[in-house]
């Protein structure tokens, strides 16, 4: 069995896309929803693009909170900011009318 596992491991490291089989529990009514959109020869496919979808959502989602949290952050600053080239802007305009 040790010779089994040892290719193995060496086999995965060299097609590191490989799919492996694991064993999962789920609930009845998430089997039927899985049986609906998914043949049963197809349900691996299926259970890969979901959580690829999940982790991809998921991680949008943070991004999209830490781009919001630097934002506020730098609203007052650049709010600031842009009224002091405001006022100078409107006094060259004003100078060059």
């Amino acid at each position: 069995m040790m010779c089994m596992i040892d290719f193995m491991k060496i086999h995965l490291k060299e097609n590191p896309n490989l799919a492996q089989r694991i064993n999962i529990t789920v609930p009845p009514r998430t089997l039927e929803l899985l049986d609906k959109v998914a043949p049963k020869g197809n349900r691996s496919r299926i259970i890969d693009e979901a959580i690829r979808f999940y982790f991809k959502e998921n991680n949008r989602s943070k991004l999209k909170k830490l781009i919001r949290a630097g934002a506020s952050r730098r609203s007052q600053p650049n709010l600031k900011l842009a009224q002091e080239w405001f006022l100078l802007e409107e006094e060259i305009w004003l100078k060059n009318k």
